[in-house]
Order: structure tokens, then C-alpha cells, then sequence
């Protein structure tokens, strides 16, 4: 089958390379070659292996009946979203590592898909090069899904990993991750959680087989985590990460983007730098971890040159995802009972009586040259901890905690 790649920056130009690195392998798993012809961009390559095949109109691939799969690597949502539904329009498979083009437009660019049996798949779009999509429509199909919780971004799990375990001020963390090519020169959709935020949502969507809004996904970013907290976090044997959490609890789903204190015996506490983590609570299977390079060149690549496979394979009888219009109603995570870990200005003994007769019985924590003292609560909603809070006064920080 002949390909088009749209797009040829890090994951595109991977794309390619495992095309031809792996040509054999692909062509045995997928019942057929798998031929780039075009290669859409802005630039030229001159000089490069791709430089005959590099076009800079798309409707060159869509008016082009060779053409039978389009994979989409150019990132954002446009032009991506209108090159992607033209395609899929003139009856191409289309295959997308873009996270944000799935979160905003799944929906109808599925429905357009299955209307004319042909393929849209995304199993990079979240994850990288970790198997997590396909895993939950298929292999856990006849599961009740009762949480996914992950570290999702590899960029913000680096700059944690490195606040905890060298000491590294926010600052310094952010510096370096982008000096090592981890972060972008504007990184606030890694940092203020957005990214994240629209994993969780096309997760979610694939689990619940309804339209996720990510827009209203409660989302905390890791700006506000400071050197202090993490050396807090050290001393009670615990991490703090970045998760996305979807939880199904009797009926209801209730979802978020933030820091959370993870305990050393938690599976996710183990997964630091880069790296991404996904725990999936299904009603039968119990716990399963999902663990991997969750970016960079040819895991992201990888993944979506498996997707081409299933496409290529399924042909005009595609594999059904499962997502509809349906809209889901989304709860604030903050609603469920679950402990924190508060940090409040001045001494424990000063404030002890106030924090029981708020709290209850909680733990006490100290770290030596502060002027504060932090608490590790018993388990509380969101609005319950911040109505005990206000009666102490003087807080700092509060972070959900699973210890």
C-alpha cells in the first residue's frame, strides 16, 4: 500500500525510518508493502533520502488513488484537523500521534471512519511507544474499568525525578529539560498539565466509549511544587508526581490533572526521568501496569507504524473503537475521599490543638530549619480539607496523597 506522511519533524522523519529500517517485518505483519510516496511539509530537504518525495500540497494526497494510508505527525489541531478529514473523506486510513487533535476532534473524525470502513487510529497519541490504547479496546474489552491513573508526561516526571532526587529548585529541573531537548522553549502545556489533561480525556473516551470535553477536566500543573515539598516527600518515604487519574466510581467518572504524593511501595513511585506509567483497575483483571518510553523519536514512531499494520490489515473491515457523541458528565476527582498532604506556616506545637479539632487525627511531619510543619490527613473531599484548613490558617501547599 502506498503512504503519505504529513508532516516530517521528530515523529514524522521517525515514521519513516522504521518504514524502511523494518520493511520486511512491516510487509510480514501487514500482508503487504508499505510504500511512502509523499511526504507533505513546508521546507525542502535537499540532499536527504526523502527529498523526491517531499510535496508541499495536500491535495496532491487526497486526489491521489494510490494513496491508501496517511499518517499525521505535524501536531496542533490545524491544519491538522482539516488535512485529516479530507483524507479520511476521500477514503483514506488515517494514523495520528497528535494528542490534540484526538482530544478535540475523536469524535467526528471516528464517526467519518467507520462510516466509510476505513481506519482512524491513534494508538501514539498517548503514551508513545507504550501499548495502551489498543490494550484498553481489546485485550480489556470485557472489562468494567474502574481507574486509570498515570504519569503521562515525560517532561514533568523529569523535572520531579530531579527536584527529588538531586535537590533541583523547579527552576533548574525546567532548565535542563529543555537543554536536553525534554522540554519545549514555551513549555506551559507539559508544565501547567494541558498535555496531560488531554491523555487522560482520550483515554477516558476510549474506556467509557463516550466524548470527553478535556476542557472540563480539573487540571493543575506542577508550577507551584517546590524543592521544599519534594525534600518533604523524601522524608516520608514518597515521591510527588504528575498524574491524570480517571476514576469510575458508582456510575460516575470523576477526573483530574495533578501533583500527587506517591508512596515508595506505590508501582507508579518507581517510574522517574522520562518515562510514563499507566495503572488500569479493571472489575475482573485487578491492576495492570503499563510501563515505557512515553516520547521520543522511534518509540512514538513505533507505535504509529503499528497502527498502520492494523490498518493496512484490517482494510475495509476495521477494528470498532467504540467512541461515540455521547457526551460525559465529568466530576471534579476533589469530590472523592482521599488523604492530603498539607504544609501550614509556623510550629507544630503552636498549632496542634487547632489541626485536631479541624483534622482529627492526622500525622505530623518536620523537616529541621523551616518556620512550618506539615500534616498528612486522614481521608476528606476537597471541600471538607478546605474548610479544616481555613480554620488552621496558614497554608502553604496541599497536595493529594496516596499513602
Amino acid at each position: 500500500m502506498k503512504a503519505a506522511i504529513m508532516g516530517y519533524g521528530t515523529i514524522g522523519s521517525g515514521v519513516y525510518e522504521v518504514l524502511d529500517r523494518n520493511c520486511k517485518i512491516i510487509e510480514k505483519k501487514a500482508g503487504e508493502p508499505i510504500e511512502v510516496k509523499y511526504i507533505l511539509d513546508l521546507r525542502e530537504f535537499p540532499g536527504k533520502p526523502v527529498e523526491k518525495l517531499v510535496i508541499h500540497d495536500i491535495e496532491q494526497i487526497i486526489n491521489d488513488p494510490e494513496i491508501g494510508i496517511v499518517v499525521e505527525t505535524m501536531g496542533g489541531t490545524m491544519p491538522a484537523y482539516e488535512f485529516v478529514k479530507n483524507c479520511l473523506l476521500a477514503g483514506k486510513h488515517v494514523v495520528t500521534s497528535n494528542k490534540a487533535l484526538v482530544a478535540a476532534h475523536g469524535t467526528e473524525l471516528i464517526r467519518i471512519a467507520a462510516e466509510r470502513n476505513i481506519s482512524f487510529l491513534f494508538e501514539a497519541s498517548v503514551g508513545g511507544g507504550i501499548p495502551i490504547i489498543r490494550p484498553l479496546v481489546e485485550s480489556l474489552g470485557g472489562e468494567e474499568i474502574l481507574e486509570i491513573s498515570g504519569i503521562l508526561n515525560g517532561t514533568t516526571n523529569y523535572i520531579l525525578t530531579k527536584m527529588s532526587e538531586e535537590g533541583w529548585s523547579f527552576e533548574e529541573a525546567l532548565k535542563r529539560a529543555q537543554e536536553l531537548g525534554y522540554a519545549e522553549r514555551n513549555p506551559e502545556a507539559d508544565i501547567e498539565g494541558y498535555d496531560t489533561c488531554r491523555k487522560i480525556a482520550i483515554l477516558t473516551a476510549v474506556t467509557t466509549g463516550k466524548e470527553v470535553n478535556y476542557e472540563e477536566i480539573p487540571t493543575q500543573g506542577i508550577t507551584g511544587i517546590t524543592s521544599l515539598d519534594s525534600r518533604y516527600a523524601a522524608h516520608m518515604g514518597a515521591a510527588i508526581k504528575l498524574f491524570g487519574t480517571s476514576i469510575n466510581k458508582d456510575g460516575k467518572l470523576y477526573l483530574e490533572v495533578a501533583p500527587v504524593l506517591v508512596d515508595g511501595k506505590d508501582p507508579l513511585y518507581a517510574v522517574t526521568d522520562v518515562f510514563n506509567g499507566i495503572l488500569v483497575v479493571g472489575n475482573m483483571l485487578g491492576a495492570s501496569m503499563f510501563y515505557g518510553s512515553g516520547a521520543g523519536k522511534l518509540p512514538t514512531a513505533s507505535a504509529v507504524v503499528g497502527d498502520m499494520i492494523t490498518a493496512v490489515r484490517s482494510g475495509n473491515d476495521p477494528e470498532e473503537i467504540g467512541w461515540s457523541s455521547e457526551k460525559l458528565e465529568v466530576h471534579p476527582a476533589s469530590e472523592l475521599s482521599r488523604k492530603y498532604f498539607a504544609r501550614f506556616e509556623g510550629s507544630e506545637s503552636a498549632k496542634k490543638e487547632a489541626v485536631a479539632a479541624a483534622f482529627g487525627d492526622v500525622k505530623f511531619v518536620t523537616l529541621e530549619g523551616t518556620d512550618e510543619f506539615a500534616v498528612l490527613t486522614g481521608e476528606m473531599t476537597g471541600k471538607e480539607f478546605d474548610a479544616a484548613a481555613a480554620k488552621v490558617g496558614g497554608l502553604r501547599q496541599k497536595i493529594a496523597a496516596r499513602l
